[in-house]
């Protein structure tokens, strides 16, 4: 915080200048790169009519006693070389402006703030406005980073603050309405809706959109009833559907659905390609993919078969319908993404996982090296009994005990009895079988489908690799008014029939770990947890907060994406429905699995004890030691948490230096108070929210956040299309039961197992969408910006917040060398494994200034949930 009465000490009144010179950056609307032509053109129009844009300036140290003691305005700055100044460049799409403020500090005080005005017909994005040569300041520095439309679609003006931090008690007093303002007009709570795309209302609503009622395809509310808990998204104001009011009425795909205007993907980011080719999969893909399966029927029968589709592609027929629309898109960007009669429709990218050797994938090492480095490391646990035991309520399931023998393992435990190994903490289970289940029943019964709920059993070996022990494959049996399990345990084989029965086995347990994947780790515990913390910060916390500028690169893109998943992807008949098994319930699981959602154990420490893999050790820096030294994303992470950690706590002790400030922070109360009673609202009254009355508290909870929207969705997001791009590997159904001996099903698998292997698992119109769906999502922006990296400089004009995140940069480019050591270390073989895959994903990437690292690189931080 800076001392305002030290700058106007020193200033030496009747001698300082009338004038203020400045720079105002921002970008004129473009359309995906694309000058605007026709906004440029109307620009001149309103320029030759005399309605420019300007800037006013609003003093921080003298009231006008007329205008309710608010900051002195001074007259309205026109910007200069509006059309003469220079051209968007090609690569920033940047344009520079000149402007000159009418400003006698002695009469109008040393300035906080600025009101801009667009009389232009078109928005623009503003950047920064930076005046030179202010007495007692040198350089004064506003970041507004936000979109600025014309006058008329306000009902106030725009006011941005200059880069300097300040508390809700220590905000000068000519500021303090204008910061009150500010955050009344982002709540919005008047505005009823549906709001139009200039708007800035951040509102909470349930999840009430996802289903089609006027259509015959509805889906539950989520969120705001006990049966159906769910974080809140953000609300539109749309109205309800026509069959049901308590459903709100859906989009068209190509309309844009509203979130905030400044959490819209920036127009210059490869975010609006990925998000146009989402749309393209949805409305051009998708129905090619189906016009091609009726005209081409058939499947996948040979590994082989699937390959084709990175080394050729398929042919698509002439399809009429996507001919009109590529004839009738408006965009060309998107016409481009839509395939044409003739053309191949896939030329992918060879995965990682088949780069180096297309059959390492099967093997046992790989299959457990997995669950401790691949796309869902953050399920497996330590089994502390045997057999395993089940949660399930028994007056509903009966007992569930795993039918997993000692007989079953022994064999494979270098020696050990069960016991010892148990006592040893040498065994460790990736344990799906209470999570599915519940649903299994309603699952099976969609057309295609049969998924087992699966336990499988891993084996510490003395190397650091993982054994998988056994695996047992469970389905429901009603028996009266109890729905238990019928099991079986499938153990390792090598050979003949025996060893395809194995491989089926361990797809299965890939089909039920790429569903909890999908729904939980990735879409529930980053996508849609973050949300209410994004729109509680900007309807309580001011951008001058401390808390706002620590949080806020953490929220880029998230609410964008999460809107655009809601209209084409988690909705129903969207993409995710019809390529992962839990079909139109899968939803409603992640309901389920809410109610059990706990924030105090999202931090990567607090959950790798939950899941026994690590134990409480005071003596480290992380606080914990894990029991599997080897495990890449554990280790990874507990270094890229630290870093966090102490960059949150270096940074918050400038602002809080005890209790009682935190305390008195009206705003960080107001703010706390929401994401709990209101954002997380269904889970209101769970013992384990922090009470926000101590600076620790406030350290641990900033730092999960930051954790839960850069490393864990990093982790769950970017290693997809490597690992998951090859559908063998992470089949996504599982449409048939295991043979058995005897069987018709049986006599395939021995006569041509890999035909029999694939047509059990997902199928080929669900493989084709779903790994076009992944390559985009996998990828990172042009101008992705990665942890330990801010998208701004001028952030903060605190010297004391600088030098300590470029601690924090450091000490990730520091981590970064680690990662590549350890990568390199022949004695831990769970970097790399059998398909020679390096284990990035929690690579930083700080280093990378350049945006070089574009695309499918498997690696690298982003600061957010941004895709």
């Amino acid at each position: 915080m800076l001392g305002l009465g030290g700058i106007i000490d020193g200033l030496t009144g009747a001698n300082q200048p009338a004038r203020l010179k400045g720079t105002v950056v921002l970008m004129r609307k473009n359309v995906l790169d694309l000058n605007d032509f026709g906004a440029t053109v109307l620009d001149g129009i309103s320029e030759l009519l005399g309605k420019p844009v300007t800037c006013q300036l609003i003093s921080s140290t003298l009231v006008d006693s007329d205008n309710g003691n608010r900051g002195r305005v001074g007259s309205e700055a026109n910007l200069e070389r509006w059309l003469t100044g220079s051209l968007p460049s090609v690569t920033t799409g940047e344009s520079t402006f000149g402007v000159t403020f009418d400003w006698e500090v002695e009469k109008l005080g040393v300035p906080g703030a600025v009101i801009v005005k667009n009389y232009h017909t078109d928005e623009f994005f503003l950047k920064t406005i930076t005046l030179d040569d202010v007495p007692g300041r040198s350089k004064l520095t506003f970041v507004p980073n936000s979109w600025v439309y014309p006058v008329d679609k306000y009902r106030y003006d725009r006011v941005f603050f200059s880069n300097d931090t300040y508390l809700p008690s220590q905000m000068p007093a000519a500021l303090r309405p204008y910061r009150d303002d500010e955050l009344r007009n982002l709540r919005g709570d008047d505005q009823q809706g549906p709001y139009q795309e200039h708007d800035r209302v951040y509102r909470y609503d349930v999840y009430n959109d996802l289903g089609a009622p006027d259509s015959g395809n509805p889906r539950p509310v989520l969120g705001g009833s006990a049966d159906h808990p769910y974080p809140r998204r953000c609300r539109t104001g749309r109205k309800p559907t026509s069959t049901d009011p308590n459903s709100e009425s859906r989009l068209s795909p190509v309309e844009q659905i509203y979130v905030p205007r400044d959490e819209r993907f920036g127009h210059l980011k490869l975010s609006d390609f990925l998000g146009f080719s989402i749309k393209a999969i949805a409305q051009g893909i998708v129905p090619a993919v189906r016009t091609y399966v009726d005209t081409t029927p058939g499947e996948f029968d040979s590994f082989q078969d699937i390959l084709d589709l990175y080394e050729g592609g398929i042919k698509l027929p002439k399809i009429q319908a996507l001919e009109d629309m590529r004839k009738n898109f408006p965009l060309q960007l998107v016409k481009d993404l839509l395939p044409a009669g003739g053309d191949y429709l896939f030329k992918l990218p060879i995965p990682d996982i088949i780069k180096e050797d297309n059959g390492a994938w099967r093997t046992d090492e790989e299959f457990a090296r997995e669950v401790l480095a691949g796309v869902n490391p953050m399920v497996i646990t330590r089994l502390t009994e045997f057999p395993p035991k089940s949660t399930l309520d028994p007056s509903k399931y009966g007992d569930q005990t795993s039918t997993i023998t000692a007989e079953h393992v022994e064999k494979n435990l270098e020696g050990l009895t069960v016991q010892q190994a148990l006592d040893g903490n040498r065994l460790y289970i990736l344990d799906h079988h209470d999570r599915l289940m519940p649903f299994l029943i309603d699952v099976n019964s969609l057309e295609g489908n049969f998924i087992y709920a699966t336990r499988t059993l891993f084996f510490l070996r003395g190397d650091g690799r993982l054994s998988p022990l056994a695996i047992e494959l469970s389905e429901p049996h009603v028996d009266g008014a109890l729905t238990t399990a019928k099991s079986k345990v499938y153990t390792p084989a090598s050979s003949g029939v025996e060893a395809w029965v194995w491989q089926l086995a361990k797809a299965y347990v890939a089909v039920n770990d790429s569903g909890w994947h999908q729904l939980i780790s990735h879409w529930l515990n980053t996508h849609a947890v973050m949300e209410p913390f994004v729109i509680a910060t900007n309807r309580q916390l001011s951008v001058t907060h401390p808390v706002h500028k620590l949080l806020h690169p953490h929220y880029r893109d998230t609410m964008n994406i999460n809107a655009l998943a809601r209209q084409l992807l988690i909705n129903a008949g969207g993409i995710l429905e019809m390529t992962v098994f839990p079909g139109k319930y899968a939803m409603a699981m992640s309901s389920a699995v809410y109610k059990s959602w706990n924030f105090a154990e999202q931090g990567l420490p607090a959950d790798l004890i939950k899941r026994g893999v690590a134990v409480a050790d005071p003596s480290s820096p992380t606080k914990v030691r894990l029991l599997i030294q080897d495990y890449p994303y554990a280790s990874d992470g507990l270094a890229v948490w630290h870093a966090i950690e102490q960059w949150v706590g270096e940074y918050l002790a400038i602002y809080y230096p005890d209790d009682a400030v935190l305390r008195g922070d009206e705003e960080l109360q107001a703010w706390w108070k929401e994401v709990r009673e209101v954002g997380h609202g269904d889970l209101r009254d769970a013992p384990w929210w922090p009470g926000m009355q101590a600076v620790s508290e406030l350290a641990a909870a900033c730092t999960t956040i930051i954790w839960t929207a850069s490393a864990l969705h990093a982790a769950v997001n970017f290693g997809q299309y490597a690992y998951a791009g090859y559908l063998p590997n992470r089949p996504t159904v599982s449409r048939r039961r295991m043979p058995e001996p005897g069987s018709e099903a049986y006599e395939e698998l021995q006569r041509d197992p890999e035909l029999a292997f694939i047509h059990t698992i997902t199928s080929q119109i669900q493989t084709i969408i779903g790994i076009s769906l992944i390559e985009v999502l996998s990828k990172h922006s042009s101008d992705e910006v990665y942890l330990g990296q801010r998208d701004t400089p001028q952030w903060t004009s605190d010297a004391r917040a600088q030098a300590a995140f470029q601690r924090f940069s450091d000490a990730l480019v520091a981590i970064e060398a680690e990662v590549m050591a350890a990568n390199s270390d022949p004695q831990l073989k769970n970097r790399n494994g059998p398909a020679e895959l390096p284990y990035m994903l929690l690579y930083p990437n700080t280093s990378d200034h350049e945006g070089a690292a574009a695309g499918l690189t498997a690696k690298g931080i982003p600061n957010s949930v941004s895709i």
